[in-house]
C-alpha cells in the first residue's frame, strides 16, 4: 500500500489553487469538479461535497494536523507570503527552534495549518 495523498476542505477552490500555486508553486494535476490534485501530493475538495460525505460541519483552525513544507531562503518566503497575502493569520512568525530550524506557521485563507521551515538535513 503507498499513500497518495492528502485532502484539505477548501471552501473557494479557484482561490485554495492559486494560492497554492503562488506560495508553493503546486501546479493542478487533475480538476474533477470540486476535487482538485496538485502536484506535490496535495488534494483539494470543496467543503459543500466534503460535507455532504460526512454529514458533519467542517471545523476551521482545528489546528489538528498541518502540511509541512521545506524552503531554504524562508525569509524570501516570507516576504512573498507577506506580498501576496497581506492578511495572512500567523500562528508564529518566524521563529527559531531550539535545534536551529527556522520556522514559521500560518494557516491558509481556509484555516488549514500551515508549516514552512528550512530543510533539517
Amino acid at each position: 500500500m503507498e499513500l497518495k495523498s492528502v485532502l484539505i476542505v477548501v471552501r473557494d477552490m479557484e482561490r485554495a489553487k492559486r494560492f497554492y500555486r503562488d506560495l508553493f508553486g503546486l501546479e493542478v494535476l487533475q480538476d474533477n469538479d470540486g476535487n482538485v490534485a496538485l502536484t506535490g501530493g496535495l488534494a483539494l475538495q470543496e467543503e459543500g461535497i466534503w460535507r455532504c460525505f460526512l454529514g458533519r460541519d467542517i471545523v476551521s483552525e482545528n489546528n489538528a494536523s498541518e502540511l509541512y513544507f521545506e524552503e531554504r531562503d524562508i525569509e524570501g518566503f516570507v516576504e512573498r507570503l507577506e506580498a501576496l497575502y497581506p492578511s495572512v493569520v500567523y500562528v508564529n512568525r518566524l521563529m527559531t527552534h531550539s535545534w536551529g530550524q527556522r520556522v514559521v506557521r500560518f494557516y491558509d485563507p481556509d484555516g488549514n495549518l500551515i508549516e514552512v521551515g528550512t530543510p533539517m538535513a
